[in-house]
């Protein structure tokens, strides 16, 4: 950053709720728990995704691309703000700043991507079925995770750098948990006219414009589903797309609020709660709308289960029988340096 001479800070000092120290317990728990969530939750999709070849599909695939995403994303930011919370000093160095301002900033735009591509998936798969093989192939989905990751991370090299040229004069209290883009425009001592309005720009092209795809895509699939004759279908049809829904809803709304609205020294704790719910608590309910709605996934889960189960079943018989084989060696052996006895 472009800092004024006499005042070169090394660190930044993370507020958050620093001037209501009653919530640090409550919110030290409430982000452990949650980030112990996160990390099991989405290392179990990945792993059943990648080890039962039913759920070698699409939306699966897309769907592990999501939890990956979501550990990233956490992890990014939740460590650190768990460490400040134990600390007096609730501060982060000017590297680690950057750092979590990038990848926070990269994972968010490539996760709005994903779940307008995961919406276009679902769209395919009910409105044209019998195309759905032909049309979402394997080399499609690899080039729309990839365009996905590819977008998000060149947005964060443009809005990191604009946001980290704006000279900041000294000022290094950050009023937030975490370096993001609108907490730091709001330490800078020039206009940052010309930043909030590239960064609402940017925000309709990653926000905006794919919750409207979103809705394009379900406003299709709900009339193909109500065409649906059994009821049986229909609900299968409900089931997985009102997940994906769900998910839309948990991150796109919240997001928007944040980064769609004009900024007000009255939503000042309101931003602070409203980024808490896009980047701690829709990562941590990812995972358990897709489980505990979708059957598939319950399925496989049986399965994963079984095949362990097995595994260690037949573990234990190997071990069973080489216990015993080297039992008898050991007595065979025994037996054989025993004095032999010679009958008259």
């Amino acid at each position: 950053m472009n800092w004024i001479n006499e005042s070169v800070p090394q660190e930044f000092i993370l507020l958050g709720f620093s001037d209501r120290p009653w919530l640090e317990l409550p919110l030290f728990v409430m982000f452990l728990f949650s980030y112990i969530l996160t990390i099991f939750g989405n290392l179990t999709i990945i792993l059943v995704s990648h080890l039962d070849f039913k759920l070698h599909t699409p939306m699966y695939f897309f769907l592990s691309n999501l939890s990956l995403l979501d550990l990233c994303y956490t992890t990014s930011t939740v460590p650190q703000m768990l460490v400040n919370i134990c600390n007096i000093r609730k501060v982060i160095s000017y590297g680690g700043c950057v750092a979590q301002l990038f990848i926070f900033l990269a994972l968010g735009s490539t996760e709005c991507l994903l779940l307008a591509v995961m919406s276009f998936d679902r769209f395919v798969a009910i409105c044209r079925p019998l195309h759905y093989s032909v049309i979402m192939h394997q080399r499609l989905c690899l080039q729309l995770a990839a365009a996905s990751w590819i977008s998000g991370f060149s947005n964060s090299v443009l809005q990191s750098t604009w946001t980290l040229q704006m000279p900041l004069c000294g000022h290094r209290e950050v009023d937030h948990f975490f370096c993001e883009v609108p907490a730091l425009l709001k330490l800078s001592c020039v206009d940052t006219t010309a930043n909030e309005a590239e960064l609402f720009f940017i925000s309709v092209l990653f926000l905006l414009i794919p919750v409207i795809l979103v809705l394009i895509s379900y406003a299709f699939i709900v009339q193909a589903v109500l065409r649906i004759q059994s009821a049986e279908g229909r609900r299968k049809a409900f089931g997985t797309c009102g997940s994906h829904l769900i998910v839309v809803s948990l991150f796109y709304g919240t997001a928007t609020s944040m980064y769609l609205q004009p900024p007000s020294p009255s939503s000042k704790d309101r931003g602070k709660m409203v980024s808490l719910f896009y980047g701690i608590i829709a990562p941590m309910l990812n995972p358990l709308i897709y489980t505990l709605r979708n059957r598939e996934v319950k399925e496989a889960f049986k399965r994963l289960a079984a095949r362990i189960r097995n595994m260690q079943m037949i573990s234990f018989a190997k071990d069973l029988t080489n216990f015993f084989a080297l039992f008898f060696v050991i007595n065979i052996e025994n037996y054989c340096k025993l004095p032999q006895r010679k009958f008259p």
